[in-house]
């Protein structure tokens, strides 16, 4: 899937992650995948439950240990509103590393009901899992305690790459897996995954990746469950409240034809029949009926004969020294870069509006010689209209007209999505707000602004880890270019 927003992707074209996720929204790369090799994997999740941590009940005095009271420079992720909990790094007295998901106070308000919810899914252990091993359930206070994954997020490494994008022999290899453990845990009685998406995807210190299990826990808040995002949730549960084998399958790919779905980073390095046949899972996966679905075990079966490199690791394959964790370094950022970190809404719209349309040079200029034609026109029309409305800050009108301009088809411009963005950023419209950021991107992947964007309504979806990382890979684009 490749880049584009934030929702689940499979990771070989651009797409809108919503997601992400793989969306990595319609997220370039969000896409489907499922299931397991029968005897390979039954052999193989015996020796896996033997060597795995067996799951326990922590204590909260642990736990504040582990995070060092839970200070903020241990928190890895953050989510808003509507999922209110904070993910830390920690590390035991065993000198065992852990991910501790801390919930707000106001959910989970049954203590047998979490417990019950979490000894469920600790029962679960697999390879392919970032595998639930504790929980803490004292007063208030409601944690889970689960493998800690070094090496950043699926959304990290498809969107905000430094030194090399992700090859495609990985990207097929990051299908695979999450098939399998989509698959292990749907034979498992764990049908239903919430908010499956590009950051709920992680990797060991063996660069393999691994799906986190804080997504198989019900999401609650004042003692009813709910699911974060109905962006990921399939129709029929949310018709009638039952999921089937086939609802994990992931919403990836809506109406984009193949160009513009392919991560340009990836350009010749896969056969049009593998990118055809990938098309084509993903298409089926998209069906809303869930009967015209495939199952699980036959994506995986799809998912086999196309993988690539199968003799190298992968830590090889994406470029991670064995057994080491990334570095962080002190951001210096731009006036745009400040302006997201703050959140200043009109200084973003300055900078914007300043900067006019000079960054689609080469880019939204392509069809000019369609200037002639009607439907042209009409295109163009849209975009004057919206960028009068953009300039009034009647952000409503800005919305309406780019869309039809976006809609038209005829013309590409990095410009429009990200005026749209800020327009939705400015309606309170964060997630559709980071759909159009990721596109900017995907239609010019080296942009800083898009990146900037991103982090601003990454911001505004409480997920300020992933922010950051958004406004370090603008912040460097933008050096880069500007040294240039």
């Amino acid at each position: 899937m490749g880049a584009g927003c934030s929702k689940i992707s499979v990771c070989w074209w651009h797409s809108h992650l919503k997601p992400s996720v793989l969306k990595s929204s319609d997220l370039v790369g969000d896409a489907c995948l499922l299931c397991a090799c029968e005897n390979a994997t039954e052999n193989r999740g015996k020796n896996e439950r033997n060597a795995l941590p067996s799951f326990s009940e922590y204590s909260l005095e642990e736990l504040k240990s582990a995070t060092s009271g839970f200070v903020s420079d241990n928190i890895v992720s953050e989510h808003g509103e509507k999922a209110p909990n904070v993910v830390y790094k920690g590390k035991l007295s065993n000198d065992q590393w852990i991910a501790v998901k801390r919930f707000n106070k106001s959910a989970w308000p049954d203590s047998r009901q979490f417990i019950d919810e979490a000894r469920s899914v600790g029962n679960l252990r697999s390879e392919r899992l970032a595998n639930l091993i504790g929980f803490c359930c004292e007063g208030d206070e409601r944690l889970l305690v689960a493998e800690f994954m070094p090496h950043e997020t699926l959304a990290k490494h498809l969107f905000h790459w430094e030194a090399q994008p992700m090859k495609w022999s990985m990207r097929l290899r990051v299908a695979l897996y999450l098939a399998q453990a989509l698959e292990y845990c749907s034979n498992k009685g764990r049908a239903l995954y919430h908010d499956l998406n590009a950051y709920r995807v992680l990797f060991d210190e063996d660069g393999n990746p691994r799906l986190s299990c804080f997504g198989l826990m019900k999401n609650s808040r004042d003692g009813k469950s709910y699911s974060t995002n109905l962006a990921f949730t399939p129709p029929e549960y949310l018709r009638t409240g039952r999921v089937t084998p086939e609802s994990v399958a992931l919403d990836l790919i809506r109406g984009k034809n193949f160009l513009m779905l392919m991560d340009s980073c990836l350009e010749g390095h896969f056969t049009n029949d593998d990118g055809t046949e990938l098309v084509r899972l993903a298409s089926r996966c998209l069906q809303y009926e869930a009967r015209e679905r495939p199952n699980a075990k036959s994506l995986v079966t799809a998912l086999i004969p196309l993988q690539k490199e199968t003799e190298v690791p992968s830590h090889v394959l994406m470029g991670i020294p064995h057994g080491s964790a990334p570095s962080t370094e002190p951001l210096l950022l731009t006036p745009l870069g400040e302006a997201c970190l703050r959140m200043d809404l009109t200084a973003m719209h300055e900078i914007l509006e300043k900067s006019g349309y000079k960054d689609d040079e080469g880019i939204a200029n392509e069809l000019s010689f369609q200037m002639w034609t009607n439907q042209m026109q009409e295109t163009l029309n849209s975009k004057k209209q919206g960028d009068v409305a953009f300039r009034a800050k009647d952000f409503t009108t800005a919305i309406d007209c780019y869309t039809q301009f976006i809609d038209g088809g005829t013309m590409v411009s990095p410009t429009v999505f990200a005026r749209r963005c800020l327009s939705y950023l400015m309606s309170d419209m964060p997630q559709e707000a980071l759909g159009d950021a990721m596109q900017a991107q995907v239609v010019s992947p080296d942009w800083h602004t898009a990146f900037y964007l991103q982090a601003a309504a990454l911001f505004s979806l409480g997920m300020d880890t992933d922010a950051q990382e958004s406004l370090k890979d603008g912040t460097n684009l933008e050096a880069k270019r500007n040294k240039n």
